[in-house]
């Protein structure tokens, strides 16, 4: 699949894990494919020149996607455009079929929360100013 002029391989994956979760939907964010929960993007194909070919965003608080790039930097990265989201990049070729579900899972748990509280963007906007 070609996301923003460049090959996306691995999203078939991707789908059919956030699909067997059932109340999981496909379609677009930002341009680009994505997974949504309640009406709320749980991730989605990294649109951004900065990230790398076959990276996945996905939603997760800051402190768990901290401790995740630490523990996996192979795996979890950040980069500066995505630093004010509270999401996580994902090598996907790199993780596995049952860290991608928890992954998903976690996602899906994150967004359904953020949603009962404040909305992500105004909650990215605290974090920012907090760090500073």
């Amino acid at each position: 699949m070609k996301v923003r002029g460049r090959t996306f391989v691995g999203f078939d994956r991707v789908r059919r894990i956030g699909r067997a979760m059932g109340d999981v939907e496909e379609g677009l964010a930002w341009g680009v494919p994505a997974l949504r929960a309640g009406g709320r993007v749980i991730c989605c194909t990294a649109g951004h020149k900065s990230a790398e070919p076959n990276t996945l965003v996905v939603m997760v608080p800051f402190d768990q996607r901290d401790a995740l790039i630490e523990e996996q930097p192979d795996v979890y990265y950040l980069k500066q455009h995505y630093v004010n989201f509270p999401s996580i990049l994902v090598r996907l070729p790199q993780v596995g079929d049952d860290a991608l579900r928890d992954l998903l899972l976690t996602a899906r748990r994150f967004v359904s929360d953020s949603g009962k509280r404040k909305p992500l963007k105004a909650a990215a906007r605290r974090s920012t100013r907090k760090r500073s």
